[in-house]
């Protein structure tokens, strides 16, 4: 198999860097979403041709093109990955639900199948992508209180750590041993709906105009955040930069508490004042209004891209009060 990048890659002379551009085609598995479709547009703003690899198409029409997979079995479909620059997977059912055994058995299964058929399909063709970048998630660290953690932070317990793990050791065992494997620990996006949902702003700037954006339990609970157009830059340089490899936190620098992080959205709203919830309210009102997992409020995480900082990966938005302004 051949993995050496060729001049589909249009290199910059003395540095690590490549540009994604015109001659570029990158696979988006999973990408009909609400962060697929924005990534999707920020390539090919650029020139690069996309292909969404889904089971739906995306609902807005776009500047790309999709073909269908299952996410499951190997199929026709894995000869779009055949000559491609590199391939993004962000496929994984959504955890905002209530989590039954089916839910929870359905969030595992829907990244580690995935992931190993896409490892399975590299092995049958003669040229794939020399790049993989593959999604995770911040939650891998569970819920400290207080711990501010880093990429080298022990890990936590409980289902979604459990689900980080399983989801990172499937990428480690399907990654082609020549590919370049760029591992992204991605927290709570901040970004516009282009026709494909709004992620979890939505509902959180829903229950604001509403009134009930205010503090949730002890409102002390970490929200690490990142804006859409840093996140989409991040995916850029994994694809480019031949330096980047391993596991990176991709969230804002500033990681604020439940409390202050609904005090700046509802100032970017205009609205006076948000009632608090006590940790029942949450647990009934989660349950059988919203029909979530009442702990994605309860509880968080402050997390802190060391790597990122540390390479010199200069964020746009830094500040959530300017990237809610953009959105």
């Amino acid at each position: 198999m051949d993995l050496t990048p060729s001049a589909r890659l249009c290199s910059s002379p003395g540095s690590n860097m490549t540009n994604v551009g015109t001659s570029k085609r990158i696979i988006i598995a999973g990408g009909s979403g609400f962060l697929g479709v924005s990534l999707a547009h920020h390539l090919a703003e650029q020139g690069t041709a996309v292909t969404i690899l889904s089971r739906n198409p995306p609902k807005p029409s776009g500047p790309w093109d999709f073909v269908a997979w299952d996410a499951r079995t190997l199929d026709d479909w894995s000869a779009v990955l055949e000559g491609a620059d590199a391939v993004v997977n962000l496929v994984g059912r959504t955890v905002d639900c209530i989590k039954t055994p089916d839910h929870q058995d359905e969030i595992l299964r829907s990244r580690v199948e995935a992931t190993h058929v896409l490892g399975e399909a590299m092995r049958t063709i003669g040229s794939p992508p020399p790049v993989w970048v593959q999604m995770s998630t911040a939650h891998i660290y569970g819920d400290p209180p207080t711990t501010i953690c880093t990429e080298d932070s022990p890990l936590g317990r409980g289902l979604a750590p459990f689900v980080g793990k399983a989801w990172e050791s499937e990428f480690a065992a399907s990654i082609l041993p020549n590919q370049r494997g760029v591992v992204l620990r991605t927290s709570f996006v901040v970004g516009r709906d282009r026709g494909a949902g709004g992620g979890a702003l939505s509902r959180l700037r829903f229950l604001a105009r509403i009134g009930l954006g205010g503090k949730v339990g002890s409102g002390k609970q970490g929200m690490s955040w990142i804006h859409e157009r840093d996140m989409n830059r991040i995916f850029e340089r994994a694809i480019c930069d031949s330096a980047m490899q391993g596991v990176y936190i991709a969230s804002s620098p500033n990681p604020l508490s439940q409390r202050e992080f609904m005090r700046k959205l509802r100032t970017s709203l205009r609205m006076p004042f948000g009632l608090p919830a006590t940790e029942t309210m949450v647990r009934i009102g989660a349950h059988w209004l919203l029909g979530t997992d009442p702990e994605l409020a309860l509880y968080g995480r402050y997390v802190m891209p060391k790597r990122l900082i540390e390479e010199g990966f200069g964020f746009e938005y830094p500040d959530l009060s300017d990237a809610l302004l953009v959105n």
